[in-house]
């Protein structure tokens, strides 16, 4: 599989700029078809949660981050009562994500800028956004795209790895990789896109064991190889729902087809 196929002892044709877009728009198609439930991973009921939740996900796991919100918007709904936090009550609160004090600075920071500058209401344009204490270009493009409807090409950590294994982009950069990637698909692509290749490497395509030997585009995939490609094996490593467990969300959308994920303490 792959895209080899050339004879023995001749090198491959190099894949011309063209051939690569319609590969990788095919490959977006596939994954459309494998996860038509694709969806943030994160629970939310309001833009303010969402942007709450993008902060608190940095260098922790969606799943951890759902465990803990319930308690956080429980008390402090809005930015103006975040902003008012007491910080050592907001800290223990936000302690199983990680990095809870420099968090906590932000989530109050930022709380405090959107009922200073913005009426308490998260403002929906990307050069807003990105001014917010503790918000990147990463965060905005989630809440743009999550809250608001607003195209946005989300660069994490998933995504970056998968699209230079697929060949369409070498930068390592999040925002030239977020510029060459948005150059190959439309624009009303650009949020689900990002959903569905960060499903896949939660799922499927993993960083150091992939599952190659269960991954529905193989043959668009030039990296095809560096994982198992041992179908019962690879079956094995499938994660999530495509492994048969929970997912992440503890309140996931009704067309999820996985069970939810536990709340904090269960189990």
């Amino acid at each position: 599989m792959g895209s080899t196929g050339a004879a023995v002892g001749k090198p491959a044709k190099p894949e011309s700029h063209l051939a690569m877009v319609r590969r990788a728009r095919r490959i977006n198609r596939e994954l459309a078809e494998v996860y038509p439930y694709a969806h943030p991973e994160l629970d939310f009921r309001n833009p303010f949660e969402l942007l709450v939740a993008t902060v608190l996900s940095a260098q922790t796991t969606d799943l951890r981050v759902n465990q803990t919100t319930p308690a956080l918007f429980a008390a402090y709904p809005t930015p103006e009562d975040m902003a008012a936090a007491v910080p050592e009550r907001l800290e223990e609160i936000i302690r199983p994500t990680g990095f809870f004090r420099a968090k906590a600075r932000s989530l109050i920071g930022l709380s405090a800028a959107l009922r200073d500058d913005f009426d308490g209401e998260v403002p929906g344009r990307l050069a807003d956004l990105v001014k917010l204490p503790g918000v990147g270009r990463k965060t905005a493009n989630v809440v743009l795209g999550n809250a608001f409807g607003v195209p946005g090409i989300t660069v994490d950590t998933h995504f970056g790895r998968l699209v230079r294994r697929w060949k369409w982009t070498e930068q390592e950069d999040p925002e030239k990789v977020e510029a060459e990637v948005a150059a190959i698909f439309p624009k009303s692509e650009w949020t689900m896109l990002s959903h569905r290749v960060v499903f896949h490497g939660r799922r499927i395509c993993h960083s150091r064991k992939p599952a190659c030997g269960a991954c529905p585009i193989a043959s668009l995939c030039p990296a095809y190889g560096e994982g198992e490609t041992d179908p019962d094996k690879a079956r094995k490593l499938l994660k999530y729902e495509m492994g048969g467990y929970p997912g992440q969300r503890l309140s996931p959308p009704p067309d999820y087809p996985g069970s939810p994920a536990p709340p904090l303490g269960a189990g």
